[in-house]
């Protein structure tokens, strides 16, 4: 496999041989992990690798871990189909979201994407909140976002569905709605899908991502099932992150359906994604202002004057003390490593002067 081919750039190139000093390294891209086994895609055909005892030792969290689109060091056993991942190359752009549960930790969902395309049902599962989260992730990740509003022939409103969108796609998002099914609007997908380029499907279960997959790959790949009649849900088909190479020599990442998508440092993105909020509050009387009931508050004019939505606000305010509570999250995780690594280098130093 050319390696070009699928998204390798001299910048990679360049930083692989800083790493490689001793020459018994080859390169490669994950297309695919599960449970901390990686197949991944070299010049020498794809190898079944896991991370090596030292790469795991020094690991302190799961974003140090490789992730599906990531470019990794590998010191390949060709004869056994095998290789062991030595590191892994910086990312230009990471996916990332909370992980699920209680503790704060972020969940790498795509590496070293260009594009993004934030697929939406055109049914009554449209959610303008979802696609607000979505966009703010998109944009923190350093991809560029593209919604794509899929099942359109199943939508008696697309016009009314598509002016909602545009309501809060600022900064000139495209929105393309499509049929798969009846393969309306795909061709819209191409200036986007160009061979080198890597595009990462994100949406919650059963918008059609499988479906476009197929549709994209010319083959039927991907499961497909049904959503559920009774409420527009869809039901998980992608059980995992791949890399997928399209005819033309695009990458295509599939991803599982999204039930929770919690937000992961996204303050740069909060900012992109509300832009006409954050242009707003530049002009409100107090630089502390919370948009609430202070005087000369511009946001909450724009709100009275019916230039802005009162639901943008509610949902950027909402976004915003999500940030703040997994901030404190990480950083008492952050000091509570620290804590304790200061707790081992004392328990050495008593062991040192005890001999």
């Amino acid at each position: 496999m050319n390696l070009f081919s699928i998204g390798l750039t001299d910048i990679e190139t360049k930083e692989f041989a800083q790493i490689n000093r001793d020459e018994d390294l080859i390169l490669g891209r994950v297309a695919l992990e599960h449970k901390r086994m990686y197949r991944v895609w070299t010049e020498l055909g794809e190898l079944l690798s896991e991370v090596s005892g030292k790469f795991g030792f020094q690991a302190k969290s799961r974003e140090d871990f490789p992730a599906v689109g990531d470019w990794v060091a590998i010191k390949p056993r060709v004869e056994e189909g095998k290789g062991t991942i030595i590191s892994v190359l910086p990312r230009k752009s990471k996916f990332s979201r909370k992980s699920a549960g209680v503790t704060a930790e972020e969940q790498i969902v795509a590496a070293n994407v260009d594009t993004v395309f934030l697929v939406n049902s055109l049914n009554e599962d449209l959610n303008l909140r979802r696609i607000e989260r979505y966009l703010l992730l998109t944009w923190e990740s350093g991809a560029n976002p593209v919604i794509v509003l899929s099942k359109a022939d199943l939508c008696q409103n697309i016009e009314e569905k598509i002016a909602a969108v545009e309501a809060i796609a600022f900064g000139g998002v495209p929105i393309i709605p499509i049929s798969a099914e009846t393969h309306t609007g795909l061709e819209a997908l191409e200036p986007f899908l160009q061979p080198g380029k890597t595009i990462a499907l994100l949406g919650s279960s059963g918008v059609g991502k499988s479906t476009l997959t197929n549709r994209l790959l010319g083959a039927e790949k991907q499961l497909v099932q049904e959503i559920r009649g009774a409420d527009d849900k869809g039901r998980h088909t992608t059980t995992h992150r791949e890399l997928i190479l399209l005819p033309n020599g695009c990458v295509l990442i599939d991803t599982p359906g999204m039930r929770e998508l919690q937000l992961w440092e996204s303050a740069d993105g909060l900012a992109e994604t509300f832009s006409e909020i954050e242009v707003l509050a530049e002009n409100c009387r107090f630089r502390d202002c919370q948009h609430t009931d202070e005087p000369g508050c511009a946001v909450v004019n724009a709100i009275n004057d019916g230039q802005l939505a009162a639901e943008r606000l509610t949902s950027y305010t909402k976004l915003q003390k999500e940030l703040a509570f997994i901030e404190r999250k990480a950083n008492k995780r952050a000091k509570a490593e620290v804590k304790k690594q200061f707790k081992t280098i004392n328990k050495q130093i008593k062991q040192r002067k005890s001999r």
